[in-house]
């Protein structure tokens, strides 16, 4: 028989779960990185894409530069693509349908990507704060 449990020992129980995963290693998609925002003014969410090489240990490299790229180094790039919806799934959509080159490669980052997407219509939706994991 299965036990029910209550609702703050399933957000526990979650977030343990979500921390676990949280910490594997994950192989960068060789397509780019893709930074998600809330834009409330507009009512949409923007998805732009970044370019990165990955070198032969997985490190991301500005394609101009050859440099590793850092999370927080104070400089602006230029995305190579915007891509712009109401919903997760206008988005989302527009990363994985129509004609190709699509502009993901790994399932994983597909997966994540519409995670985060769901996250930010979420934060849209009640008027929230996004911040992408």
């Amino acid at each position: 028989m299965t036990k029910i449990i209550s609702k703050e020992e399933k957000e526990k129980l979650f977030k343990h779960i979500d921390e676990n995963y949280s910490s594997r290693h994950i192989a960068l998609d060789p397509k780019g990185y893709f930074l998600i925002q809330v834009n409330q003014e507009q009512n949409e969410l923007v998805v732009e894409q970044f370019s990165n090489n990955i070198d032969e240990k997985g490190i991301a490299k500005d394609p101009k530069t050859g440099k590793a790229l850092k999370c927080t180094n104070g400089e602006k790039r230029a995305p190579i693509n915007i891509f712009k919806g109401k919903t997760a799934k206008e988005v989302g959509i527009q990363l994985t349908e129509g004609k190709p080159p699509f502009p993901i490669s790994k399932l994983d980052h597909a997966l994540y990507l519409g995670r985060e997407l769901q996250k930010a219509e979420d934060c849209l939706i009640n008027g929230k704060p996004y911040i992408q994991d």
